[in-house]
């Protein structure tokens, strides 16, 4: 029988969280496209979910082609709605002018069907989104929002660097909770560790996305794999990724973007044995020998949020970042080549037209130009075309 999750502290607020959280970006879908929600499935996932202890959902308006609100609304139907927190996210990069924070909450309501949201969220700041929402004046609307009750409380998340964070930290007295990308490959990524106390230490209620970075950290290499299953402790590698995070008792909880059933089942089980200060010290220095075989292998930190799609010019970046990390996280790389080139011609990283419009979009901040560069050198070899490169290397260096 799977246990139930337990529950942490949320910053100023007497509300417990569950230490996890439910992220409805990564639903399971039909095919390839993410606004093809398989619904059944996910909210059987959901209600699997709250069933089991988890009382904080979060979407945003732009999940699964706008198609996540809608989803997680009908999920919390027949009685669901009374057991959870709802938290969603203003849409910030579309904020043109003042009045557009109203539209769009008003529509995210209209989605949820819902009068009120208890967590709203200023979606993905940055440096230029935050100067562009105090030009607007978007606090002010939020205040509004606040005291008319259709928002309970204010927050927002983050990508950008730690100076930034701090700043806007700092600048506003009403932020209740924060959201921030944080794992053990990223102790220094964006607000990373520091970022992490800073905010608690501001008695905010921190909620940590992306801790198995995508999927990425529940499939490492071998080396990295090697490294776990030598431990004196058995898990997976997604639950030493999660277990690593909540073990830091600056964190209120920790979102999950599951895409089935099992993923939930599994996730709710580590969040039973999870907890602030649990991890030995042997423990912690397995994490830390994960993270440096990590990052000897030369992956691409991608975390598939798919911010960066579609491309104009139909290249699946996605999906070829995914495909060239496996190729050099395994010793399938002829396989993957096979792959690649029964891809449509405009999917594949070789069609990529440099526009950088993708640049603009990547929370990671990923070159992704010059990365489509290197994944394409990769997988559109064959190995005699690659043994040929690296003997005239060594023929050169010799």
């Amino acid at each position: 029988m799977v246990s139930q999750v337990r529950y942490r502290t949320f910053g100023r607020l007497e509300w417990k969280p569950s230490a996890l959280g439910f992220g409805a970006m990564r639903l399971p879908t039909e095919g390839d496209d993410p606004a093809r929600i398989i619904e059944d499935e996910a909210i059987r996932m959901i209600r699997c979910a709250i069933d089991h202890g988890v009382n904080y959902i979060d979407t945003a308006y732009p999940y699964h082609g706008g198609k996540s609100e809608g989803l997680v609304g009908r999920a919390l139907r027949d009685g669901y709605r009374e057991k959870v927190k709802v938290a969603t996210k203003s849409p910030t990069w579309l904020l043109e002018k003042t009045e557009d924070f109203d539209r769009y909450l008003d529509e995210q309501l209209e989605r949820l069907g819902m009068s009120s949201v208890d967590f709203y969220l200023l979606h993905a700041l940055g440096r230029e989104r935050w100067s562009r929402m105090k030009e607007l004046d978007i606090l002010k609307e939020a205040e509004k929002a606040l005291a008319d009750g259709r928002i309970r409380h204010l927050g927002f998340s983050f990508h950008d660097g730690l100076d930034c964070f701090k700043e806007i930290v700092d600048a506003y007295d009403g932020w209740e909770f924060c959201q921030i990308q944080y794992n053990y490959m990223d102790t220094e990524f964006q607000a990373g560790t520091e970022g992490l106390r800073y905010a608690a230490g501001k008695g905010l209620g921190v909620i940590v996305m992306e801790p198995i970075r995508g999927g990425a950290l529940a499939s490492p290499p071998d080396s990295v794999r090697r490294v776990f299953e030598a431990a004196p402790v058995e898990r997976t590698p997604a639950e030493w990724a999660l277990q690593w995070v909540w073990n830091h008792p600056e964190v209120s909880l920790v979102l999950s973007g599951m895409s089935t059933l099992e993923q939930v089942l599994e996730n709710v089980e580590a969040a039973g044995r999870s907890g602030p200060g649990t991890l030995s010290p042997e423990e912690l220095a397995v994490v830390d020998a994960a993270r440096r075989e990590w990052l000897q292998t030369g992956w691409i930190p991608c975390t598939a949020c798919g911010y960066c799609m579609p491309c104009p010019h139909g290249v699946d970046i996605r999906s070829n970042f995914d495909l060239y990390n496996r190729a050099v996280v395994t010793d399938q790389r002829e396989r993957l080549r096979d792959w690649y080139s029964r891809w449509p011609e405009e999917k594949r990283a070789g069609s990529c037209r440099a526009c950088a419009e993708c640049e603009e979009k990547c929370p990671q901040e990923l070159p992704i130009r010059d990365l489509m560069e290197k994944v394409h050198d990769l997988l559109g070899r064959t190995s005699g075309q690659e043994e040929g490169k690296q003997g005239g290397t060594r023929k050169g260096a010799d």
